[in-house]
């Protein structure tokens, strides 16, 4: 079978301002590349329009009207201080909750066997009520809520790899136990949350903070910890908050990842979790501001996911 790309033009209306490092070339970057690839084992597919009982199932409905009524109709605005908002970035937010929507029935459905999703506004930062760190919706935990309520899951594993704690993630789920969440994240950091201490009501938090400078060898040792952790959970369904902020060329941190880690990033939780959910993974973009590593690491992120078809 086939590996799946999620993406929409839509998420180039997201327009943040000049200077802002959560910007339109990110997304387009990945997707001319893919094109230019032209892989035939990449099933390309659009988002899932979003409906909004979808979404309450993870925000609360101030938060949604809140968030729908604060577009603007021209120029800038913003949902605190890093997010920024324009025109365009209402179909945005709403189509990169609507891209893991589209990739987990595409699985179910059998159009592909695993996908990512590259998309923009990111969305591990926010929480039920509250935006921050560039991410409007938390379009993972959509994902996930999805999972457990429309095809009744009661196992699903979010790993998120970003360089940056996903503290939005975190939360939502903190007192849900048939959701298991790991996280490998530079600490102390923004967004100041991540640490050991931070477990879960039913333990099913597991965060691995580790400190500036951690290189590909101390990485890859401490991610036998989540890989662990992730076969004592036995999840019936993965996803992945993908950041490639952890890269050594990433302007807005301080890890050493190199290219290639990402690759073997993938394929140890795809190794991992293939027993227990038989392969049914999605990974939606989190992190990644340089824009060349951003291109050649999802390259080998993509390639991980095709690889094990």
């Amino acid at each position: 079978m086939k590996t799946g790309l999620i993406t929409s033009d839509t998420f180039q209306n997201h327009d943040t301002g000049p200077g802002h490092p959560e910007q339109i070339a990110r997304v387009s970057v990945i997707t001319e590349n893919f094109k230019k690839l032209n892989n035939k084992n990449i099933f390309w597919k659009k988002p899932t329009p979003i409906i909004e009982d979808i979404i309450k199932d993870t925000h609360d409905t101030e938060y949604i009207d809140l968030v729908k009524n604060s577009f603007p109709s021209k120029g800038f605005s913003s949902l605190d201080g890093d997010t920024i908002i324009s025109p365009g970035s209402k179909e945005a937010t709403f189509d990169a909750a609507g891209s893991i929507v589209a990739a987990i029935d595409g699985i179910h459905n059998k159009e592909f066997k695993n996908a990512f999703c590259n998309v923009r506004p990111p969305g591990h930062h926010c929480n039920k009520n509250k935006a921050a760190g560039f991410c409007i919706l938390n379009n993972i935990a959509i994902g996930a809520q999805y999972l457990l309520g429309k095809y009744k899951y009661k196992k699903v594993a979010i790993i998120d790899f970003d360089v940056h704690h996903g503290n939005g993630t975190q939360d939502i789920f903190y007192e849900n136990e048939n959701v298991l969440f790991i996280s490998t994240h530079q600490y102390p950091y923004y967004p100041g949350t991540g640490s050991e201490k931070e477990k879960g009501k039913f333990n099913n938090i597991f965060n691995i903070p580790l400190p500036a400078g951690t290189n590909s060898e101390e990485y890859l040792n401490a991610f036998e910890f989540a890989l662990k952790r992730l076969r004592e959970f036995k999840p019936e369904f993965v996803l992945i908050s993908a950041g490639f902020d952890s890269h050594f060329k990433d302007p807005l941190a301080q890890f050493k990842l190199k290219t290639e880690d990402f690759y073997t990033i993938t394929k140890r939780i795809l190794e991992a979790s293939n027993k227990f959910c038989h392969g049914k993974v999605v990974s939606i973009l989190e992190g990644g501001y340089d824009l060349q590593a951003l291109k050649d690491s999802t390259q080998r992120h993509v390639d991980a996911l095709m690889e094990f078809n």
